[in-house]
């Protein structure tokens, strides 16, 4: 934000600002949906040990998920970032432990098939990331190393489990049952994953609560609702009322979201298509015009343009089909629900295998009767009723 008002006005920071924290709220609102599929996986794992790989394993989370905006929100009362260094600590530790035993497995269900399973033909990655200033050398290297962990964790990750499952690769190894034993090894991840989550959601939402709370303070400065403090017996714990109630209407709307809205990759698809255009293309090229002062119509200036318009029309396919996604899922589910209201719950369906064709390129097939209710007929849908 601040690069932006050096070089393009402070107009464009707060169109910068607010896509950033849209960004960020809407990561937290993948978190809850996340946290239902990892809650979900690990009933449906122990209900598959104990009835079988083909039992119809059906269960509710949304208490779960209200169990986990209750835990977020006593996490809130957290001051700042600078306070919840431990949070992020633990978060990695979690991060780091269900990484590799997703990549353990993916590597033991590989030498067990004896073979490579799909069509691997090779996987390309670089580094993106700019030299920084000189001074800053320590900040560099602490990236780059983070940055080449955690590539290297990802990308043996996916690799790996395609590996082992060819085209069935489901979009999550972990929730969405490529591995069913160790069952016992599995729900230990899925619960590293909860764990991991819980201090993730903080770290996207902390900076929201910071902005809110300094944009108040300027705003209101006399205001004893937003600048009070009161000091309870726990040491060096305060509380202020505003940022009770804020704290709490944040945490409440995105698990209520989280709940309604339990598509995984078409929400991710959604965030990524609004705010990846502007935050990593267009402005980033409209400051290094500025920078380096390109003349209107020159050629750099022309490549630079067709190239922000290209990068334009990837974000827009992807929204019309991340939203055409949503709308399909929906109207499954409630037709679903009016057919067979016995077998429906709020959540009782993992959202990856809902729509095998708009979710993530490693999901091809689905047992579920969702291919049936795409391939039948109109007058059969609508022979459903409302």
């Amino acid at each position: 934000m601040d690069a932006v008002r050096v070089y393009l006005g402070s107009k464009r920071t707060y169109l910068v600002g607010f896509l950033q924290y849209l960004t960020l709220y809407g990561t937290c609102i993948a978190y809850v949906i996340t946290t239902a599929s990892c809650i979900r996986a690990i009933l449906k794992s122990n209900c598959y040990h104990k009835e079988g790989h083909k039992a119809p394993c059906k269960y509710v989370d949304t208490l779960y998920l209200m169990l986990f905006g209750v835990v977020q929100i006593v996490m809130s009362f957290i001051p700042d970032l600078h306070n919840m260094a431990w949070v992020s600590v633990v978060a990695a530790l979690m991060s780091f432990t269900y990484a590799t035993i997703g990549l353990g497995l993916g590597i033991t269900t590989v030498i067990e098939n004896g073979r490579i399973m799909g069509s691997i033909t090779g996987v390309a990655a670089s580094n993106t990331l700019e030299a920084p200033p000189s001074e800053n050398k320590t900040m560099k290297k602490a990236s780059m190393i983070a940055i080449f962990i955690t590539t290297f964790f990802y990308l043996c990750c996916g690799c790996f489990g395609y590996a082992a499952f060819g085209d069935q690769t489901p979009g999550n190894l972990l929730t969405g049952f490529g591995f069913y034993e160790p069952y016992w090894l599995i729900d230990f991840a899925n619960a590293c994953i909860v764990l991991h989550l819980i201090g993730g959601y903080q770290i996207c939402c902390q900076p929201i609560y910071n902005a809110v709370d300094r944009w108040c303070q300027r705003k209101y400065p006399n205001s004893e609702f937003v600048n009070k403090f009161y000091r309870m017996k726990l040491p060096a714990f305060q509380v202020n009322l505003f940022r009770i109630c804020f704290r709490t209407t944040y945490v409440v709307s995105t698990t209520g979201l989280g709940i309604l809205f339990l598509y995984f990759n078409q929400v991710l698809g959604v965030l990524g298509a609004i705010s990846f255009w502007p935050l990593a293309i267009y402005f980033p090229v409209e400051m290094y015009f500025v920078q380096k002062k390109i003349e209107a119509w020159s050629r750099k200036w022309i490549v630079l343009r067709i190239f922000g318009f290209v990068c334009f029309l990837v974000p827009v396919f992807g929204l019309i089909g991340s939203l055409e996604g949503i709308i399909t899922l929906s109207t499954w589910r409630r037709q679903r629900a009016a057919s067979h209201p016995h077998l429906v719950t709020l959540s009782s369906t993992a959202p990856e295998s809902l729509h095998p064709h708009l979710v993530s390129p490693l999901v091809v097939s689905s047992s579920l009767s969702v291919s049936e209710y795409l391939t039948s007929s109109r007058s059969r849908s609508l022979a459903v009723s409302p």
